[in-house]
Formats: C-alpha cells, sequence, structure tokens
C-alpha cells in the first residue's frame, strides 16, 4: 500500500487545525465533508494550535493510548473508540463509553498478520491464515483460539479472540508503536455509528483525544468464527458471506 506512515489515500495529509475539546470542536471538525484528513482535538488542550506535521496525529495517538486513554480515530471502515490491550483497566473504559455488557466481546486491531498471530494458540486455524492472506488489510475480523496466558479481558469468550488488520495507514501505524489495540465502533450500544468525529463524539461522550478523518460512510466488518470448520459468518459486513465461502 506504499508508505505506511505516511498514509495512503490521503487519510493522513496535512492537519488542518486542532481544538481543546473544552471548547468549540468545530474549529477541529470544521467541514466533516472536505477532505479532512486527520485534525486532532486534544482534550488536555496541550496541543499547538496549528499542526503542520502530519507525524503530530500517530505521536497524539501513541502518547494517549499509552498514558490509558480512549482515542476516538478513523479506520478503513466506521469511526472506532481504542484504547491499548496493555494497559491495566483501559478496556472497562470502552465498555462504559458505549453501554454495552460485558458478555458482548471488543475485537483488536493489529499492525499486521504476524501480531495478531502472536495473541493466537498454536496451531492457528488454517482457515484464518488462508482469509487473513486473501483480506488483509480490510474489513474483516477473524475470530481464533486465544493464546494461554494473554489474559487481557475483552468480554465474552476468554479462550478466543477477534483480531483484524484495517486498511486504514494511521491505525497500522499506532499499532507498532503501541501493540493491539482494542477497538470498538464509536457509538452507543444498539446506535448506528456517525460518520463523522463531532458526531461520534457527542454520541458517546468524553474521550481522551479524538482524531478527525473526515465523513466515513463505511460499514462495520464481517466477523468470522475460524474456531470451527467450516468457517462460520458471525456478522455479514462490507466483506459479504459468499465471498468467504468463496
Amino acid at each position: 500500500m506504499g508508505d505506511e506512515d505516511a498514509g495512503a489515500r490521503g487519510r493522513l495529509g496535512d492537519l488542518d487545525a486542532a481544538a481543546d475539546r473544552t471548547g468549540d470542536l468545530d474549529a477541529a471538525v470544521a467541514d466533516p465533508s472536505r477532505d479532512l484528513d486527520a485534525a486532532v482535538a486534544d482534550p488536555a488542550g496541550d496541543l499547538d494550535a496549528e499542526v503542520a506535521d502530519p507525524s503530530r496525529a500517530l505521536d497524539a495517538a501513541v502518547a494517549a493510548l499509552r498514558a490509558g486513554g480512549v482515542v476516538l480515530l478513523p479506520t478503513d471502515t466506521v469511526y472506532g473508540l481504542a484504547v491499548a490491550t496493555e494497559v491495566p483497566d483501559a478496556i472497562a473504559r470502552l465498555f462504559e463509553l458505549k453501554g454495552r455488557h460485558r458478555d458482548i466481546p471488543i475485537a483488536v486491531l493489529v499492525a499486521d498478520a504476524e501480531q495478531a498471530w502472536r495473541l493466537a494458540a498454536v496451531p492457528l486455524p488454517e482457515s484464518a491464515g488462508r482469509l487473513a492472506a486473501r483480506w488483509w488489510p480490510g474489513a474483516l475480523t477473524l475470530v481464533v483460539p486465544r493464546r494461554a496466558g494473554w489474559d487481557v479481558d475483552l468480554g465474552g469468550d476468554p479462550a478466543t479472540v477477534g483480531v483484524r488488520c484495517p486498511d486504514h495507514d494511521l491505525v497500522r501505524a499506532v499499532c507498532r508503536e503501541v501493540g493491539p489495540l482494542a477497538t470498538t465502533s464509536a457509538n452507543r450500544h444498539g446506535q448506528a455509528t456517525p460518520p463523522t468525529a463531532a458526531e461520534a463524539l457527542d454520541q458517546v461522550g468524553p474521550v481522551d483525544l479524538v482524531i478527525d478523518g473526515g465523513r466515513l460512510a463505511g460499514a462495520a466488518s464481517t466477523v468470522v468464527d475460524c474456531t470451527v470448520e467450516p468457517v462460520r459468518v458471525v456478522r455479514e459486513g462490507v466483506i459479504p458471506a459468499a465471498e468467504i465461502a468463496a
């Protein structure tokens, strides 16, 4: 996909504006319909008023996540709420913001297949490797048996983990720096995910950092259970179920 850190598809272009979330977020989200690649709203107000270097979005996200913060960020599908899996208690905030019961698990975004399989039990299901090779990076979440000893509480079945390598350069760059990210759509449970960062923030409430990637009109990822054979489509999303079976 070209230079991953520079950002293909215009997702990481110039950072147009920054705003303190205690003030008017619209200063950072002036026109969600335009190509606003990575405006950053920083709740702590410690970013410069004008940020010209696209790497600052990455730096700000990494700092917030390592501190245990929740980052609202664009992905290749919809806006997401992300925390670092290695920070104790950070994932609990996702369930609170979502208003979701812990019996519904949160998936994990990764930098690449290698990072994903570090979380998986050995041997990896053949179906998982095959589907990842075909669809990653992309909108496919694969549920695989979890590696013994990786005891991060994601909700749901502690013996499995849902992993996805997104087709989004910024998110993958963050994963390379911070490690796997527990990530869920930026909406209250049972409600549609808003297409803009400002609307998502209004719905979920205060977070620690907002990265605006412009208007996202995508759909959720397709979720496939690779712990059974044949595989089972748990949720049909961007990738049609028929394509998974093909």
